[in-house]
């Protein structure tokens, strides 16, 4: 009797030669962000909260590059998510330890900065009068993306915190212990979902689209002609600022550095930033200067799949 091959072991027994996963890489992950939010911010209409966001992640990146080596992952952890194609670490459960203590790091770094909004003086009182149980809830309500009204406000920095130390331990794992998880849209690593898709460039990952996680910054392989929200290869086009017709799937690789994928099942859309079109896009900052792109999707059919973490709605 022939057995159905299970996702993940079509690409085992084809020994591919480009990486399925690929971990974030501290030393450059923020700097580069931050970097590429200054140089989007030059003339563009939302400059000042481009301008916050490159300050926020260079505090990231400051406070990245001081984190503690994560403990190693115990093994019978690995052996389980990749038994039940389950996320290695999921989010919620398993908050950084000491992201309290980055959290406080990040406000003193920022607190009087000329980059951060005045308005924001009493987001930073309201956080630093949090005690530690009530910081782990909004975490988990961060992380599920459905804080209080009281706290919108408050979620980049929350978020930008909890990354620092997601990002860090994602950043130490052995690649070899990256389960493939189920659904294949969700991290591996953390099961949180994705912010972008991009298109790299360079090495063996070059022409592949991969997934960008939103929270740890791990990034995993889709096929381009799949739908990132529900895998749909049905249709899957792209929408972009230059065109007004969405443009089939195919065409992607040929068009603009920044588009909105969509989805005719699920009827949602992910952006697809393309390192071919410009070699210094980024996932996480790229889709936040296109909010233009949003608001023109905010007259489809369409519905935005994930939010930005950077970006409080």
């Amino acid at each position: 009797m022939q057995r159905i091959l299970q996702p993940g072991e079509i690409e085992a027994l084809d020994h591919i030669d480009f990486p399925r996963v690929r971990l974030p890489q501290l030393a450059t992950l923020f700097q580069e962000r931050a970097a590429r939010l200054r140089q989007l911010a030059g003339g563009h209409a939302i400059a000042d909260y481009l301008l916050f966001a490159a300050r926020l992640v260079e505090a990231q990146h400051h406070l990245a590059s001081r984190a503690p080596q994560p403990a190693p992952l115990e093994a019978s952890v690995a052996q389980r998510a990749s038994a039940h194609g389950m996320p290695l670490l999921p989010a919620a459960e398993n908050l950084p330890p000491g992201w309290q203590d980055t959290l406080r790091a990040l406000l003193a770094e920022l607190q009087g900065d000329a980059a951060v909004p005045a308005s924001l003086s009493t987001v930073f009182t309201h956080l630093a009068a949090l005690d530690g149980a009530a910081l782990d809830a909004l975490a988990r309500q961060v992380l599920a993306g459905g804080p209080g009204r009281e706290d919108l406000a408050a979620a980049p920095l929350v978020m930008a915190a909890l990354q620092v130390g997601f990002a860090t331990r994602a950043a130490a794992l052995p690649v070899q212990d990256v389960p493939f998880a189920e659904p294949p849209t969700i991290c591996p690593v953390c099961g949180s979902a994705p912010v972008a898709s991009v298109l790299r460039i360079g090495g063996a990952a070059g022409g592949h689209r991969y997934l960008h996680c939103g929270t740890c910054a791990t990034e995993w392989h889709m096929v381009r002609v799949k739908c990132s929200h529900c895998e749909s290869t049905k249709g899957v086009r792209y929408q972009g600022l230059q065109n007004a017709q969405a443009e089939p799937a195919g065409k992607a690789d040929t068009r603009q550095a920044v588009l909105a994928e969509t989805c005719e099942q699920c009827h949602t859309y992910r952006k697809l930033v393309n390192q071919e079109q410009d070699p210094f896009v980024d996932p996480v900052a790229d889709d936040l200067a296109s909010l233009t792109l949003d608001l023109l999707m905010g007259d489809t059919e369409f519905s935005r799949a994930s939010g930005n973490p950077l970006l409080a709605i």
